[in-house]
């Protein structure tokens, strides 16, 4: 453990191959300056920090809490003429927090998809450990999504800096974040129970989970609960859930649940296939006027 006592904790955000999302993500924090107040920002690709990016290849930046962006490759990808691997090695041994964010940075993510025996995330390749996760599990923290929101990671730095640890799940993901699916929370479940969905993106009424693929009940994430901008998720405007904090995103076929005579062919998270059939049976001996009624209005 380093002695920090008597200093601010030392922030250092190093990206690789990445679309830069979750850093523009985390810029629309509603308190993101006050949040930074709490730490020593040295380096960032986008914020004025205190480091320059020569400073930075040449490996000379103190760290203790880094930030991972990006897919990450061992040979390929540089920065200053620096592999991006020797810079991630060196920060990462050095710091004593680690946190990847975003989806690329956790499993590999979109950028896996160019090259996927080359690419993954920093400990995690899909679902499969990296040879780095040995090195560096103790350390790390997993924030999935494509991208992040910027709460979560403002939750997860806000409590290293009060010294408060954070319970994560097999996935290095913290619990109080992920530990429900997004489905959770969400507004349709009423629908989804009496297997009312809607027939196209954008309705107000309906579930999107057996005709427009929705991947709530299978992802883990607060997305329903930590609302974006406070306001508003993918479901609430009637677009299906990515799964974007999974191992297996992106997937193929996403926008269709595949079923088997009407009942999908994977289980919703949590849910055994006998208890799913039971419900379903019920569901079916009954019919709820306001539903149908509502949905009408939909499909005229």
């Amino acid at each position: 453990m380093k002695d920090t006592v008597g200093r601010k904790l030392r922030l250092l955000w190093l990206q690789s191959i990445t679309c830069n999302g979750n850093t523009h993500s985390f810029l629309n924090h509603p308190e993101l300056f006050s949040l930074l107040s709490h730490f020593d920002l040295v380096h960032h690709p986008v914020l004025e920090s205190g480091y320059s990016m020569e400073e930075l290849t040449d490996k000379k930046i103190p760290c203790d809490i880094l930030i991972l962006e990006g897919s990450f490759i061992e040979e390929g990808f540089t920065k200053n003429g620096v592999e991006v691997s020797s810079l991630v090695a060196h920060y990462a041994q050095r710091a004593e927090y680690i946190v990847s964010a975003g989806t690329c940075a956790t499993f590999g993510g979109i950028f896996k998809q160019k090259d996927p025996e080359k690419i993954s995330g920093f400990c995690f390749d899909g679902e499969e450990r990296t040879e780095r996760y040995e090195h560096y599990a103790q350390k790390l923290i997993s924030l999935p999504g494509c991208p992040i929101h910027p709460r979560w990671l403002s939750y997860v730095l806000l409590m290293i800096a009060s010294g408060k640890k954070v319970a994560l799940d097999s996935l290095h993901r913290p619990v109080e974040l992920y530990g429900y699916t997004v489905h959770s929370g969400c507004t349709r479940n009423e629908y989804f129970e009496w297997k009312i969905d809607a027939k196209q993106f954008g309705l107000k009424e309906g579930c999107l989970f057996y005709e427009q693929g929705c991947q709530g009940p299978y992802t883990r994430g607060s997305c329903n609960k930590i609302l974006w901008n406070d306001i508003t998720s993918k479901t609430r405007v009637g677009t299906p859930c990515f799964g974007c904090t999974e191992p297996e995103f992106p997937k193929v076929g996403l926008f269709s649940t595949r079923t088997n005579m009407g009942i999908p062919a994977t289980m919703p998270l949590g849910i055994p296939r006998r208890a799913y059939l039971t419900l379903t049976g019920v569901v079916k001996s009954f019919k709820i006027k306001r539903f149908s009624e509502r949905l009408l209005e939909y499909d005229k």
